[in-house]
């Protein structure tokens, strides 16, 4: 993102494919909801857990969309996905404690982890498993060294779009639960499917669910996200929540509220993301890049370029400079293999979709 912010103070001519985040605004209503926020309500601290109303809703989302009963006591509201991941890892897991994650996957999980203290043990993913953890693969691991404490999975994945089946999913989670092993579920990208819907952890036993306002929400910049806890956790979040942050920005979380009533607005943004991932799919392949993730959510294609780098940062880095499109270099997601692949973000609009495609047909003839 540095590189590709020069470029256009230098040139002023980059296509930006490399930005993990919606291209458009949070939705009318919740704009409106936060002016009426701004004209009527104190904005001081909230509970630690979130405001209540906000609880409720997303309670409500889960019942009406998953057909998941979700208690409001259950939700806690927090400081993005971010704030969720921290207070996910501190109140599940100990120092030296191990846990797996999928690789390529999100760094974040892995640089939390390790600033804890907590040891991520990398789960190499690929094609033959759909570039999800298997419970085979997650057995392998755990007969091979010491049993794992926790489990991250992400479906839709960053960065290869991957997911879980209904079946898989469950399978897993059944697994773990058996195993004594935290399963955390990253929801993130949920909304964001393309072939069939995403399937929640929520009523897994034990299992801890992030989501965030920042994907399919298209509420990046308010900082807001969500936790749906297990008993057995409450308390110990509650507690750290309250230490670490204080509260959830407070104004974000009058204006969320609103969000549960713009699916209209949000169902529009996905239909771009849909015309933007097809026509990638369909053109990509013509500029040499025809060995890609599955992508079936989120807004990301993830490609193997190995047929013509071993060093995939270069790799962006003259791509960047020769054509002006911005991607980003698979090192960021996977220590072991990433050098060989790049991630494509068509979370744009559809004219540079089209532009980046063009450009990089010429550019790899």
């Amino acid at each position: 993102m540095r590189a590709a912010a020069e470029r256009a103070a230098a040139v002023g001519d980059v296509l930006h494919l490399e930005v993990g985040q919606p291209s458009t605004g949070a939705p009318t209503g919740v704009i409106e909801a936060a002016k009426r926020a701004l004209d009527a309500e104190r904005l001081g601290y909230t509970l630690a857990l979130g405001i209540e109303p906000l609880r409720q809703r997303i309670a409500e989302h889960y019942w009406s969309a998953c057909g998941v009963a979700v208690r409001p006591d259950n939700v806690v509201v927090t400081i993005g996905s971010s704030g969720a991941f921290l207070l996910a890892f501190l109140s599940a897991f100990e120092a030296g404690d191990r846990v797996g994650v999928a690789c390529p996957g999100y760094p974040a999980y892995r640089n939390i982890l390790s600033a804890l203290g907590v040891e991520p043990v990398l789960l190499p993913v690929g094609p033959e498993t759909g570039f999800q953890p298997t419970v085979d693969a997650v057995r392998a691991v755990c007969g091979a060294v010491r049993k794992l404490d926790g489990l991250i999975v992400a479906s839709p994945s960053n960065p290869t779009g991957s997911m879980f089946s209904p079946g898989e999913l469950e399978a897993l989670g059944a697994w773990c639960a058996a195993e004594g092993i935290r399963l955390v579920s990253d929801e993130i990208y949920h909304g964001l499917t393309y072939r069939m819907a995403a399937t929640t952890a929520a009523a897994m036993p034990g299992a801890i669910v992030v989501n965030s306002f920042s994907k399919y929400y298209s509420m990046t910049g308010w900082r807001l996200g969500w936790m749906v806890v297990p008993d057995d956790l409450l308390r110990a979040v509650e507690c750290l929540a309250q230490n670490l942050f204080i509260s959830p920005p407070s104004l974000s979380q009058h204006a969320a509220v609103a969000v549960f009533d713009c699916f209209d607005e949000l169902n529009a943004n996905l239909e771009r993301y849909a015309r933007n991932r097809e026509v990638l799919l369909a053109e990509l392949p013509a500029a040499g890049f025809d060995r890609l993730a599955p992508a079936d959510g989120a807004f990301y294609l993830y490609a193997d370029v190995s047929r013509w780098t071993n060093d995939s940062e270069s790799f962006c880095r003259r791509m960047l400079d020769e054509t002006g499109v911005a991607c980003t270099p698979g090192t960021d997601f996977d220590p072991l293999g990433g050098h060989r692949f790049l991630r494509f973000s068509f979370a744009g609009s559809t004219l540079d979709m089209q532009e980046a495609v063009r450009r990089l047909k010429v550019w790899k003839k």
